[in-house]
């Protein structure tokens, strides 16, 4: 049996609804002619009564097609979005890395690193030391100064991934962040989530990648339509995610 202090992550009942505007006109003259008529409004579910935990130290997956609801989950369990029920608690500070969500694209990597190192805690004297780090580890020496809206993709993921690296986030979510980058990259970012398991800290994974998945998860969660199937382990959620995919599969 699980003891509540054994717990980093719990997700309770969790429900998500998007309430989706189909506002299709196009001109000012469709708008002007449609100006008294409501804008229908189509309620997207998202996520349906959710309910799980992740222990201190752990670190899971979470699998599933496109459109099947884990960003999503792993927006509401980072604070992104707000659920429309349930909840989600957190013990310990957290970071989600997905394409630099929660990083300001109008600051340079220098002020993103010393924003976002203070949102996870930390004294600007404790950024000063690791800055230099931060920037090494995200082979970003000559774009110190510089605003991240002008980064390619796997800057931004390198800039966020090596922040929560070295500010020591308790929680660390990665959503796809072995979609992008080189290879030697995602060698390095791998071997910093290896020795986090030492440190004890709690990481959560969503990746297309079976094999990524398989290696270094204790726990995988299949999500399918907005719906939790299966929470264990790692190659019952992958062969049920594969059988699922082929089963769906077009014939040529």
């Amino acid at each position: 049996m699980e003891h509540t202090h054994d717990i980093a992550i719990e997700v309770f009942r969790l429900h998500k609804t998007f309430n989706i505007r189909d506002d299709n006109y196009n001109t000012i003259k469709q708008r002007f002619f449609h100006i008294f008529n409501p804008t229908p409004i189509r309620h997207l579910q998202a996520l349906k009564d959710i309910h799980f935990s992740v222990r201190k130290g752990e670190c899971i997956g979470i699998i599933g097609g496109n459109g099947s609801g884990k960003s999503t989950l792993v927006k509401c369990m980072a604070n992104v979005y707000q659920p429309s029920q349930g909840y989600v608690k957190l013990t310990g500070t957290m970071m989600l890395m997905n394409l630099g969500v929660g990083m300001s694209h109008e600051l340079t990597a220098r002020e993103n690193t010393y924003v976002s190192g203070s949102a996870l805690g930390l004294k600007i004297a404790q950024i000063d030391k690791i800055f230099d780090e931060v920037i090494g580890f995200a082979e970003l020496e000559e774009f110190v100064n510089t605003k991240i809206k002008y980064f390619s993709t796997g800057m931004v993921q390198r800039l966020a991934f090596s922040i929560a690296a070295h500010a020591g986030a308790d929680i660390m979510f990665l959503d796809e962040v072995f979609a992008v980058g080189d290879q030697k990259f995602i060698e390095k970012a791998v071997r910093v989530i290896e020795r986090s398991w030492i440190d004890g800290r709690t990481t959560v994974i969503v990746s297309h990648s079976m094999a990524v998945i398989e290696k270094y998860c204790q726990k995988v969660a299949y999500m399918k339509k907005g719906n939790m199937l299966f929470y264990g382990d790692p190659r019952t959620a992958i062969d049920m995610y594969v059988n699922d995919a082929s089963s769906h599969a077009q014939p040529e």
